[in-house]
């Protein structure tokens, strides 16, 4: 149906890069650590694909003959940010200089929040987890009203609130003034989250609801690019976030790998001449934040027992890349993600597949989806469509 489908695993990383150590990733190998954690991988299907053809991982075995061309990419822009990750896959090299504030925001910063977004208060301020900040401020949240605000090694401003305190309107409005209104230039924060949750003291749980106020990238990506040509552009899950809407015909918004995968099978059947680019954000969120091997290693196979009922609704036409957009170690200490390379099968049926070796940026993602779609660009990277 001559569609091209970018398909991002999110926080699925396959070995640290060389400069991991400046970011204190050394040793980190997101699929590896998993594997040897849990006692090996049974992904059948990506091991028919070629994913043991990258590198070795405990369970899954390197194919004689595998279904897709096989490689790794690795990141060229500074961070292990989602936005600079999918940035780069879109086809910019992103040397934007991210604020980060590892201690907390200053306090002019709170102040001007305070002042716009007309809260009476707030409650943390400082980088943490999502899940264990919930846990220690969400009293005081129900007893003040006042949001949690906090931070972590991406540069994101992440707002949290209890639904039944601060309405999901409420929220994002909050949000959405935060970030037009008071993260500005020198200030450039890559995105501002909305973070709400539910329950009662001792069993607090975040909900889907999750929303990003992303920044627009600072330069054509591959999505506009094919919308100015009127080739249809389909984004499913957080990829709408992260370029802020923009080259998107059709957002589909997704809370789930689940909800996701129903999508991409959707547009495998009924889309003709079309760019899909999925994110599927459950092992990341979930599990890779959360130092949850067991949980990111379960996602993992129901991924791979999704995979053939999707492939079998590709035909010669189509082409499909599963990616990462950085890694998210389960294992090691701390809880981001992690700087890594990322692992690239690039999928045509019945075609001969080979060995991409190790792709210089990620760029050479979108590259690629620009030489299938035979548009002018001037996108970073090297395409591998007829490598």
């Amino acid at each position: 149906m001559n569609n091209f489908f970018i398909l991002i695993l999110d926080g699925v990383g396959i070995g640290e890069l060389p400069d991991a150590e400046v970011y204190g990733d050394a040793g980190s190998d997101t699929l590896s650590n998993i594997a040897n954690a849990v006692g090996g991988l049974d992904l059948p299907n990506l091991e028919k694909m070629g994913l043991g053809n990258i590198k070795t991982i405990r369970g899954i075995a390197s194919s004689l003959h595998p279904q897709a061309s096989f490689g790794k990419m690795k990141e060229i822009s500074n961070g292990k940010d989602s936005i600079t990750g999918h940035w780069e896959i879109a086809g910019l090299y992103v040397d934007i200089d991210f604020s980060y504030f590892p201690n907390g925001f200053p306090e002019e910063v709170l102040n001007e929040f305070l002042a716009k977004s007309k809260c009476k208060g707030f409650l943390g301020n400082k980088a943490a987890s999502g899940t264990e900040i919930i846990n220690e401020l969400a009293e005081d949240h129900l007893n003040t009203g006042f949001p949690i605000v906090y931070t972590s090694a991406d540069s994101v401003f992440q707002i949290a609130a209890h639904q039944n305190i601060i309405p999901l309107d409420r929220l994002y409005e909050i949000c959405f003034v935060t970030r037009n209104e008071v993260l500005k230039p020198p200030l450039i924060i890559g995105r501002v989250i909305a973070r709400p949750f539910i329950g009662e003291p001792g069993n607090f749980t975040r909900t889907a609801n999750r929303k990003d106020f992303s920044l627009d990238p600072p330069a054509a990506t591959i999505l506009d690019l094919l919308q100015k040509e009127n080739i249809d552009t389909v984004a499913i899950g957080k990829i709408n976030d992260l370029f802020n809407n923009r080259g998107i015909k059709y957002p589909e918004k997704t809370k789930t790998n689940k909800e996701g995968c129903e999508k991409l099978l959707e547009y495998s059947v009924n889309a003709k001449g079309s760019f899909i680019f999925a994110n599927l954000v459950d092992f990341d969120v979930y599990y890779g934040h959360r130092n949850d091997p067991k949980g990111f290693a379960v996602k993992l196979k129901e991924f791979d027992d999704f995979l053939p009922e999707f492939l079998n609704h590709l035909d010669e036409t189509d082409r499909l890349i599963i990616t990462a957009d950085h890694g998210n170690d389960p294992t090691t200490p701390g809880s981001d993600h992690s700087r890594e390379y990322v692992p690239l099968l690039y999928y045509s049926k019945n075609k001969k597949s080979k060995n991409l070796g190790i792709r210089q940026t990620f760029s050479d993602a979108g590259k690629t989806v620009a030489e299938y779609f035979n548009i002018k660009n001037d996108l970073k990277g090297i395409s591998f469509l007829h490598e």
